[in-house]
């Protein structure tokens, strides 16, 4: 992704959406190369492009299951 591509903010509805798509993707932490082949950097790739958009719009990436899922998530205690 290009700093021109990636500089662009998004409206309201497509970072929904985006925020969304990002709470059913892998976590970096989970792609092997034993789980997805020769194309773990591409996946890997594709992960840090979603979570560098995201940041350039104000969201922060570990966040967004529950600001997406807020039921679904435990409360924290820190």
């Amino acid at each position: 992704m290009s700093t021109e591509e990636a500089s662009v903010l998004l409206d309201e509805a497509s970072l929904a959406a985006l925020k969304i798509a990002f709470t059913y993707m892998p976590k970096a932490i989970e792609v092997t190369r034993y789980e997805y082949g020769e194309r773990y950097q591409t996946v890997l790739d594709h992960i840090e492009a979603v979570r560098e958009v995201l940041l350039i719009n104000g969201v922060d990436p570990e966040e967004v299951y529950g600001d997406v899922n807020p039921d679904q998530t435990p409360n924290s205690t820190y």
